[in-house]
């Protein structure tokens, strides 16, 4: 131990000692006090009743353990408590289900409507009624009730920041046809419903008019959240079809909001002429968020424009014109949640100042209070309620009605304004997605009083299963619609995909593709793909992390001189998309980065010893494939990547890569000599030097250089030269796959010396009979037989390298065309 530290570690010791006996003392006096006080009034009560005071015996205290026990169980019934604990089975119920409906491809919002409904007295309620009664007790709710409300101001602020008018100026009169029919049709058709089942359902529960228009605006809605992701999902955003159908969303809600508004006046005022007032008073407030706020908020957005953060005097005032917007508007009676969609509408309409209050906002509301409210909506909503056929029947109407409506005037309208008949089903499916937004209007008239238990739970199931048609329904669409994909001719130019995570270091792979293909630089074709890992991104944050993620790659192709396509997307399977996007377009070769994690997932598997664990994992692995876990390791990305696709892939390690003009190439034996194709472009600028583990084949090799007439600078590296030696002499390797995994076993010891290097899979054809995801690894236990330090033997004895080295070359290119005495093969074109 350091002498600073010893002296450290004393001075601490003699500081509690010295303290703790100082403590001792004023504790020991203090007792002194207690004494002298029982003994005073011990002497007053004597004084009083003029005789001595019996001293009655020190009631018995409690055992230690009782004491626990009685303070466990008040801990528990503490109302801070038992809303802690009520929030903590919330979010873990809906991230469950949440990610189980993404799984099965919908939107996560409908597991989370799901959770809440299992967590209500449909389920829970239902079978486990005590932990029902004890988990949401009635006095308990209000809490919760107050916070989901806090949850939905909040969101509500968010999708007021998420409309973009600008895009409702540029499609003006088909938004306003698309958005406006798509709310009159299934509102009149709601009216014609609400007109046949107020005998049974209203009357003597509210008058009619509120009634029907509160039917009327539920089956009207579209929630705009839900339509934005399911085309971010889809990759439609920046299609003509998908750009209308957020346009004619956000049309749709604008109008609904304000329909809602006018509808909650005249539920609370009684008839159309009393909620004048309330009306006039809201046309005020909101000419005066628009006329006056608006504009401020403008020149406040314009300040900030250029600054990376907003401070937090500005957050404070943002904050404070939501909350005085939302009371406001609950003053006057047309709810808070309109003052907040209003408050978010009048934002600086800049980008970047609503990325960063979004970011601020979003996280909080979505992930904490949100799933507050399916919750206790949840708990509202009692399946069973609806027990009888009758009311399972005029269910199943409103669901017919709902969709019919919604549908037809969504659809029709599309066509009308232009839209082709796919164009404008699809935009007829997303326009009928409920949602969330749903939820609210029903919570209102739940609360207000217009809308009954039972219309209540019909509603939600409407909502629950009008989302839910909408992802199978697209896809539908799309399959009879579907125009068969004319094959890609066949061109001059090879087509190269980067793969790249972070936007940084997207330039260094036009470095190495530029020191790989220079002579060939002309006649490619490279698209550059950046995926956003998470659906559930903010659709207004998608669109800037679209553009901004390939700057620095653009800066980089423009002062290289080189031309580039970009693809962007928000997904939850990087890897099955990915490989979706290589087969649809018949790429040459693919090129995605490797970190120091690659690295170690080969050179340091998790292993076990117990056979349960590894029959685990093998299930694991087993799931993985299935799933497509975004979390899986690197080594089983490049894996099922080699394995899924039959061109060329290159996985790159970045190690401060500026360049080569000497590159060496690993290979182990004949099994690699289609590697000689993936290095042809090279040849020419770039000295090239082979380093073969199998001595046969190095000698083979040898021989057919040397009868080359003034050959490219390509050369083998001899078997006496030692391995960590050509190592140094390299700026650049380029390591077959079979030779990584002989390396990563063998040779681990060596890897943190090499300079950048790409572990290459060269082209294959799919072998008859195997399947794709059986691409072997390695291994584990078997020893190499060839070795780059120079063994003489020639054959690998690893029957994992042998399959997989079998599978690279069969059905691909053998040799290069420079290469004289090559078996057979002439190249890849």
């Amino acid at each position: 131990m350091k002498t600073g530290a010893k002296r450290n570690y004393t001075f601490y010791v003699l500081m509690l000692l010295i303290f703790g006996g100082l403590f001792w003392m004023v504790i020991r006096e203090g007792k002194l006090w207690d004494r002298a006080f029982d003994k005073t009034h011990r002497e007053a009560v004597e004084m009083v009743s003029g005789h001595v005071a019996v001293q009655q015996a020190p009631a018995s205290c409690p055992a230690p353990l009782e004491l626990f026990t009685q303070s466990l169980h008040e801990g528990v019934h503490h109302p801070v408590a038992m809303l802690l604990l009520q929030i903590i089975s919330i979010l873990v119920a809906v991230r469950i289900f949440s990610w189980l409906f993404k799984y099965l491809g919908q939107p996560g919002v409908i597991g989370e409507i799901v959770a809440g409904i299992v967590l209500g007295p449909s389920l829970l309620g239902h079978f486990f009624p005590e932990t029902f009664g004890f988990l949401f007790a009635p006095d308990s709710l209000e809490s919760l009730n107050i916070l989901s409300q806090i949850g939905l101001i909040l969101f509500m602020f968010i999708i007021g920041m998420e409309l973009d008018l600008g895009i409702l100026r540029k499609k003006g009169s088909q938004t306003l046809v698309i958005s406006h029919a798509s709310i009159i049709v299934p509102f009149f058709l709601g009216t014609v419903l609400a007109w046949q089942v107020y005998p049974e359902f209203g009357f003597g529960h509210t008058t009619f008019v509120p009634f029907a228009l509160f039917i009327g605006i539920s089956v009207s809605i579209t929630a705009f959240p839900v339509l934005a992701r399911i085309i971010q999902e889809r990759n439609l955003g920046k299609t003509p079809m998908g750009m209308l159908a957020i346009a004619s969303a956000a049309n749709n809600d604008i109008t609904a909001w304000c329909l809602l508004a006018a509808i909650i006046a005249i539920a609370k005022a009684g008839s159309v002429a009393s909620a004048g007032y309330t009306l006039l008073c809201v046309i005020l407030y909101v000419l005066f968020m628009f006329g006056l706020v608006r504009p401020f908020m403008r020149k406040l957005g314009n300040i900030y424009n250029s600054q990376e953060i907003i401070s937090k005097p500005l957050v404070a005032f943002i904050f404070l014109v939501l909350i005085l917007s939302s009371y406001i508007t609950e003053v006057l009676g047309v709810h808070a949640l309109f003052g907040a969609f209003v408050a978010g509408v009048i934002m600086p309409a800049n980008l970047s100042f609503r990325r960063i209050m979004t970011e601020k906002v979003e996280d909080v509301a979505l992930v904490l209070f949100l799933p507050l409210f399916f919750v206790f909506t949840g708990l509202r909503t009692e399946i069973g309620a609806l027990n009888t056929v009758h009311l399972w029947v005029v269910c199943a109407l409103f669901v017919a009605v709902s969709i019919v409506g919604k549908l037809a005037g969504a659809a029709l309208s599309a066509r009308f304004v232009g839209e082709s008949w796919k164009d404008s089903l699809s935009i007829g499916v997303l326009m009928n997605t409920r949602g969330l937004m749903e939820l609210i209007v029903l919570n209102i008239g739940y609360e207000m009083g217009v809308l009954p238990s039972s219309i209540y739970v019909i509603f939600v199931i409407m909502a629950l299963f009008t989302t839910f048609m909408a992802t199978p329904s697209l896809v539908l669409i799309d399959k009879l619609f579907a125009r068969r994909r004319p094959e890609r001719r066949h061109s001059a130019k090879a087509r190269i995909l980067i793969s790249f995570a972070r936007p940084s270091s997207a330039p260094v792979f036009l470095k190495l593709v530029k020191v790989l293909c220079g002579r060939l630089i002309d006649k490619l074709h490279i698209t550059a793909v950046h995926y956003t890992i998470g659906t559930e991104t903010s659709p207004m944050n998608a669109y800037g992390y679209s553009s901004e993620s390939f700057v620095p790659l653009r800066d980089e192709a423009r002062e290289l001189g080189m031309q580039i396509e970009t693809r962007y997307r928000v997904t939850d399977h990087y890897l099955k998309d990915l490989i979706e996007l290589i087969r649809r377009e018949s790429y040459d070769f693919v090129l995605l980065g490797g970190g120091p994690e690659f690295i170690n997932d080969y050179v340091a598997p998790r292993r076990s010893s117990l056979l349960l664990a590894d029959e685990l994992n093998r299930i694991r692995r087993q799931i993985r494939k299935k799933m497509y876990f975004p979390g899986e390791s690197t080594r089983d990305k490049a894996r099922r990547l080699f394995a899924n696709v039959s061109c060329s892939v290159g996985v790159f390690v970045n190690r401060n890569f500026r360049g080569a003009d000497r590159i060496g190439v690993l290979m182990l034996d004949e099994r690699d000599r289609a590697m000689l194709d993936e290095i042809d472009a090279i040849l020419g600028g770039v000295k090239v030097t082979l380093r073969v583990a199998d001595a046969g084949f190095a000698a083979q090799l040898q021989r057919e250089v040397r009868h080359l007439d003034g050959g490219p600078a390509l050369a083998v590296s001899p078997p006496s030269v030692p391995f960590s030696e050509f190592i140094a002499g390299q700026q650049m390797l380029i390591v077959s796959y079979n030779s990584w995994l002989h390396i990563t076993r063998s040779r681990s010891a060596l890897i943190p010396s090499f300079p950048s290097f790409m572990v290459v899979k060269p082209a294959r054809a799919q072998v008859p009979g195997q399947k794709p995801d059986d691409y072997p690894d390695r291994a584990a236990g078997q020893a190499d037989a060839v070795t780059f330090d120079g063994s003489v033997q020639s054959v690998s004895a690893d029957p994992g390298i042998r399959a997989a080295a079998d599978v690279t070359a069969t059905g691909s290119a053998v040799g290069v065309s420079r290469l004289q005495g090559s078996s057979g093969g002439t190249g890849k074109q």
